[in-house]
């Protein structure tokens, strides 16, 4: 059967290791259709060609580039004429343009479709959003949901059809390993890693960590609204020796500085608009063998289950005791960072969410395994 998986999140190279997991199944052939890049956050996202064996690997032209809600891709109906799909797999929420136009355009070239979702809070939205959403329950033939709660607001919104829980992407786990000798001297290292916004829970985290005692280090990876606010108060507070802003990191640079640190801290907060949908690099930092630590926002406490430590969020004193006890806890600390591996190898591979994913699309297409 012929697949064409439409998705801007493939811009980034290490997710491409789905696809050619994928592509391994003998009675799939794959196309993923991607833009050139993708805007987010104010700059430029490229797309990496780094795992594109066994599919092709196409650029479609998107308009409104950076819109979540509103981008489109023009001339998709004519590239799916084209390639004459069984299956169009749309890698985007049912609310969205890009969603609608691509269900129409699936429908009007003979192809069944479905959709991912990961929004885990019950959202009503304005005209045409909501329009656009009816349509595409009424149009699809299936949704791969990321986690339950999904599941529990599509139900609540009036989708009746199939729905299977997979994440969207799992890790490599030859990509990110644990590295072939850990430190044994120095400061412990925390990290963070993901967008610097305010839901992210970072002004706890700076609180937390200065309440720590020991020898300890805290590296901020990635960018975002918060950058110079952060950079300003690790300045006044003095811990520019220990609190440091890295900036972004690429897909294929990240295993290396994953497995670097010692801690993993995800505090996320929920807000009335969001709420953590899967923290994919808690599963990143477990695959390197990184002890975790996250607040129970989302889907958070699901995806460490018992190879990780959960806090309350918002909650910067009972992050401060967690870090602190994997700080004085060596034993403790690579026993959950052994679990975690396990956990990742377990559930969260991208060969194993190929394989799942491959099943959904047999039985949609009538081909069940």
């Amino acid at each position: 059967m012929r697949v064409v998986m439409l998705s801007k999140a493939l811009v980034v190279g290490s997710y491409q290791t789905k696809l050619e997991a994928l592509a391994a199944y003998p009675d799939i052939d794959l196309v993923a259709l991607v833009p050139r890049y993708w805007k987010e956050s104010g700059r430029r996202v490229g797309l990496e060609r780094v795992h594109a064996q066994g599919y092709q690997l196409r650029e479609l032209p998107v308009c409104l580039n950076g819109s979540f809600h509103g981008h489109f891709y023009p001339t998709l109906r004519s590239a799916l004429r084209e390639l004459t799909p069984d299956l169009v797999h749309i890698d985007e929420e049912p609310y969205n343009l890009a969603t609608y136009l691509a269900a129409r355009a699936s429908r009007a070239v003979g192809a069944r479709c479905l959709f991912f979702a990961w929004q885990n809070l019950l959202r009503r939205y304005p005209w045409p959003f909501a329009g656009m959403e009816r349509y595409v329950y009424r149009a699809v033939d299936g949704v791969i949901a990321g986690s339950a709660a999904a599941v529990d607001v599509l139900r609540a919104k009036g989708y009746a059809g199939p729905v299977a829980v997979i994440p969207q992407f799992g890790v490599d786990p030859e990509l990110f390993a644990p590295p072939a000798t850990r430190r044994h001297s120095g400061p412990t290292v925390i990290g963070y890693v993901g967008r610097l916004v305010p839901e992210k829970g970072l002004w706890v985290l700076l609180e937390a960590v200065e309440r720590l005692v020991g020898d300890w280090e805290l590296r901020l990876i990635g960018q975002g609204p918060l950058e110079d606010a952060l950079r300003s108060c690790i300045a006044q507070r003095g811990t520019e020796g220990r609190v440091r802003l890295v900036g972004r990191v690429s897909s294929g640079d990240m295993p290396r500085h994953l497995a670097e640190l010692d801690i993993l801290a995800l505090p996320s907060l929920t807000r009335p608009y969001w709420a953590e949908q899967f923290g994919r690099v808690l599963v990143e930092a477990m695959s390197c063998e990184v002890a975790v630590v996250g607040s129970d926002s989302g889907e958070i406490p699901r995806v460490i289950g018992d190879a990780g430590l959960v806090v309350p969020e918002g909650d910067p004193a009972a992050l401060c005791a967690a870090l602190q006890r994997l700080i004085d806890d060596a034993g403790l600390r690579r026993s959950l960072a052994a679990k975690g591996r396990e956990r990742v190898l377990a559930h969260y591979t991208q060969a194993h969410i190929a394989a799942e994913t491959a099943s959904v699309y047999r039985q949609i297409c009538g081909k069940a395994d």
